[in-house]
């Protein structure tokens, strides 16, 4: 028995030291992050999709809410009603409360009655396609969205041959199921039903995409659709967001952002088709700090990586090679978290 007592001494330590590794995110049920311990969080985001690229069942789709309110706005809805059971299943929903609705369950009652709007990005289908598919069933609300999106989106899909137009807007016969709301770059606009407003700004892609500055109060979030790098793109786009940002952040709180990191360092800029490498992400945000005043002025901010490329080739693991870039290009002193579908996350 004595012979043992080393090697269980030494599985104690790992068992604490992984602890410890775990009480960093400050985890208070499963699947749910305090981003920031000891800091009161502001808003609640529930990853529904974190993946990009071939994956369906799992494509870029987050809801976020006020951490005071019950109802949310979608970031995308790459997947919705799959991406809601795997959160249902993790306990994201758990401090929820439902009403008890005879007819639809768990998900059906959080998608009708609790999602509000949508905040589309851009019209490609691995950003819309949960919405489209689950329209059948879902309830009235708003979809929000820079007007080439909108125009799109109606003319791509919801013109009576791809999919049935629920939309109030477009190709006949109109279902009137979706209040399509176009947002002018850089004015505000209050989210229906929510306590929430949003300002957009379009990105650089191949399609027109859009950036998300979303408020409550003193506290903004930031949702980034698909981009391409300023040094890439040759557009500026990035550059008036992070101006954008840097006057904010005199007299708000930025609490989090999700933004992609779609590829490896490895990827050519020519074959980036309108997306980040960890690289190319890291320069971006450190253009962000400088226009900051003082020292590490991103210290501890937290930033979500969303839309790493799913890929079925063989021994290859794109998110374990993109998180140890991120990783070793970190200089700015960031909280970056690659999250997993069903995970809440608090800011």
């Amino acid at each position: 028995m004595p012979s043992f007592l080393p090697l269980a001494k030494w599985l104690l330590a790992i068992s604490l030291f992984s602890a410890t590794q775990v009480f960093a995110h400050d985890s208070h049920a499963p699947g749910e992050i305090l981003v920031k311990k000891n800091h009161a969080p502001a808003f609640e985001v529930i990853v529904l999709g974190d993946s990009g690229g071939i994956e369906d069942g799992n494509l870029s789709a987050f809801l976020l809410r006020g951490i005071n309110e019950p109802n949310y706005v979608a970031l995308d809805a790459g997947t919705l009603v799959n991406g809601i059971n795997q959160s249902v299943k993790r306990g994201a929903f758990a401090d929820l409360a439902l009403a008890d609705d005879n007819k639809w369950g768990t998900t059906g009652t959080i998608l009708r009655d609790h999602v509000k709007g949508y905040l589309l990005s851009h019209a490609h289908l691995d950003h819309i396609n949960g919405m489209l598919v689950a329209s059948p069933e879902d309830s009235a609300k708003n979809i929000y969205a820079l007007p080439s999106v909108n125009n799109m989106i109606g003319e791509t899909y919801f013109n009576g041959i791809a999919w049935a137009n629920f939309s109030d807007r477009g190709i006949p016969p109109l279902l009137n199921k979706y209040h399509v709301v176009d947002l002018l770059p850089g004015k505000t606009t209050t989210i229906a039903n929510t306590e929430l407003k949003v300002t957009a700004f379009s990105l650089s892609h191949p399609v027109e995409s859009s950036a998300f500055v979303i408020e409550q109060g003193n506290d903004m979030f930031v949702y980034f659709g698909d981009t391409g790098a300023d040094i890439v793109e040759k557009q500026g786009k990035l550059a008036a967001i992070w101006t954008y940002l840097a006057q904010q952040i005199k007299h708000k709180t930025l609490r989090g952002i999700i933004i992609e990191t779609s590829f490896e360092n490895e990827r050519p800029h020519n074959l980036l088709f309108g997306h980040l490498t960890p690289d190319l992400l890291m320069a971006e945000l450190a253009s962000l700090a400088a226009k900051i005043d003082g020292d590490a002025p991103l210290k501890d901010l937290t930033v979500l990586i969303s839309h790493i490329k799913y890929t079925l080739a063989k021994n290859v693991d794109p998110r374990a090679t993109i998180k140890q870039q991120l990783n070793d290009a970190n200089q700015l002193g960031l909280n970056i978290i690659i999250p997993k579908q069903g995970q809440k996350l608090l800011f």
